[in-house]
């Protein structure tokens, strides 16, 4: 079991009940006193939970009234789908994995420019298909730098959020991003991942995603089957 900071632990219990809206934006939480009380943590650890979420943009402190909400975007960084219906939510997250993460060398002619320290460190690369309602929809290629990942070629990534692992495990955020999207003709070996149809495109993205974490960044080559559900997102 990770042994996790204490000043974390709260940090991740404000945060999801900002996300779930426990708290709506503009509510103020509970003061340092009351968070001491209740969770049973000294002030300087309070302070450490409060000041991260200040960093992260989930909260602002203002002298004489205490930390006020910001609701974050739901999406920064994250392709959401939602279907001809309403949005299918979590149960996109359904994940088969492909290839582990593994270590290796960058790819020649690698569609983004690598700082000289992700150059030098190598990748984690892993692919994965992912699925909503038992259809596949997304089929992903990840290279991550090789830094700040400590011991997480060992870790289980089945039905599992990658960017969950990250925030949760290594404190690595995102922060927003970059991507291109094309429309392109698929390989056979696409067509039988997507269960595509025949001369039926596939969406293809390109995405690089800024994290809190001096020199690193998360690339990702997506394909996307369209064909029933359209993705959205914020950046």
């Amino acid at each position: 079991m990770d042994n996790i900071p204490q000043y974390r632990k709260l940090y991740e219990i404000l945060r999801k009940h900002i996300i779930k809206g426990v708290y709506a934006e503009g509510d103020l939480l509970p003061s340092e006193n009351e968070l001491c009380a209740v969770h049973e943590m000294t002030r300087p650890t309070v302070r450490h939970a409060l000041e991260t979420l200040v960093k992260d943009g989930l909260i602002t402190k203002k002298q004489g009234k205490g930390s006020i909400v910001r609701k974050p975007s739901q999406n920064i960084g994250i392709l959401s789908i939602a279907g001809t219906a309403s949005a299918v939510g979590v149960r996109y997250l359904k994940t088969d994995i492909l290839q582990k993460p593994v270590i290796k060398t960058w790819p020649e002619n690698f569609p983004f420019e690598l700082s000289e320290l992700e150059q030098e460190s190598g990748c984690i690369y892993m692919e994965r298909l992912r699925y909503v309602d038992d259809e596949p929809v997304f089929y992903d290629i990840n290279h991550l730098p090789n830094i700040f990942l400590p011991r997480i070629t060992q870790r289980s990534f089945e039905n599992k959020s990658l960017f969950e692992i990250l925030r949760k495990h290594y404190q690595i955020e995102i922060q927003g991003g970059e991507q291109q999207l094309k429309a392109v003709k698929p390989t056979v070996q696409l067509r039988q991942l997507l269960h595509l149809k025949p001369g039926q495109p596939v969406l293809y993205i390109e995405r690089k995603l800024h994290t809190n974490k001096p020199d690193f960044n998360i690339y990702s080559t997506i394909y996307f089957n369209s064909d029933k559900h359209a993705i959205f997102g914020n950046f």
